[in-house]
């Protein structure tokens, strides 16, 4: 296993991070503390968490599995979406972060949370309330680095500008979605995190498993997330998606690799990616994500396998910049 930086904390995690979503969902608790031992003996000491994962229960085997090793590794959790029926238990406000930080730390069994991200923008809550509130965290010693997910650019930068301006705690790094068939992270996140050394930790490197082999055109098995799931199927439902899918599988199998770990593998190539989020639910399915790691992501043949799907357009959609016809350049 490979351990890279992540931005500039100056803390160096696995360059593949265990997703815990299955803990106490798809995953008992038995079959959890395998993947955990798993992911342990192929040197993963970074795992991701949230407070609505399994209604807490992923925080609270997580918990347990730790405890023994919290020194060891690096646990991050988030903040935001409704943990019960109560009007204020959502956003980004101060109340609602001071209260979800006690139920997450309780639930996992350990005094702080290394990454805590804020896992949604909100529109009702001033920026400067929230990053404050996550600054007290810091200080208190509840967290130890803010981090942001599904945040746009824009938002992250205005973020980081706070911060900055007020002496603020600021984000450590950003949780997007990126895959080979979501590649908008491409335009302006990653750019963005490169330029102000953010790590990056993405999620659904296999779009929802769209691009672990099973899924065509013509394919799709009896189960799987995106036969049952709402949510994955209106965000991978497009046609075109699916005739990626198949040109990738083709293209992995021709050349003896796994679908889902040279997808994995390809996200982990860009530059500015720290660790993809690897999820199972199981650990037959683990092993094929863990194997990423041992795939050499050449620039060749990471340009091969993006040719294999649409590149967004630039930021400012001058897409002349990408030719030869481009002026300017210094």
């Amino acid at each position: 296993m490979n351990y890279r930086f992540l931005g500039r904390t100056g803390v160096k995690v696995s360059a593949l991070c265990f997703g815990t979503m299955p803990f106490g969902a798809e995953a008992d608790e038995a079959e959890s503390s395998a993947m955990f031992r798993a992911c342990r003996d192929a040197g993963v000491n970074f795992f991701d968490c949230a407070d609505i994962y399994a209604g807490g229960r992923s925080e609270e085997i997580l918990g347990r599995l730790i405890e023994n090793c919290r020194g060891d590794v690096v646990i991050s959790s988030k903040v935001y979406f409704a943990t019960s029926g109560d009007v204020n238990a959502m956003g980004a406000s101060r109340r609602h972060i001071m209260s979800a930080v006690q139920a997450s730390l309780r639930r996992l069994k350990t005094d702080r949370i290394d990454i805590y991200y804020i896992h949604r923008f909100d529109d009702r809550t001033p920026l400067e309330e929230t990053l404050r509130a996550l600054d007290d965290l810091v200080r208190q010693g509840k967290i130890l680095y803010p981090a942001a997910s599904n945040f746009a650019a824009w938002q992250t930068v205005k973020a980081l500008g706070i911060s900055a301006s007020q002496g603020l705690a600021p984000f450590c790094c950003i949780q997007p979605m990126y895959s080979l068939v979501k590649r908008q992270a491409e335009v302006e996140i990653l750019p963005m995190a490169l330029s102000e050394g953010l790590g990056v930790v993405p999620y659904s490197p296999l779009a929802g498993g769209l691009l672990s082999g099973k899924y065509g055109r013509a394919k799709r098995p009896e189960a799987g997330r995106l036969m049952t799931h709402k949510i994955s199927q209106t965000r991978y439902g497009d046609v075109l998606y699916y005739e990626v899918a198949d040109r990738f599988t083709d293209f992995a199998r021709e050349r003896g690799y796994d679908p889902a770990a040279l997808a994995i593998a390809w996200v982990g190539g860009h530059p500015a990616v720290t660790a993809p989020i690897i999820g199972a639910r199981n650990t037959v399915q683990l092993r094929t994500c863990l194997a990423a790691a041992e795939i050499p992501m050449a620039a060749e043949l990471r340009d091969e396998i993006s040719a294999l799907s649409p590149e967004p357009p630039p930021a400012t959609d001058r897409n002349e910049e990408r030719t030869e016809f481009t002026f300017g350049v210094r």
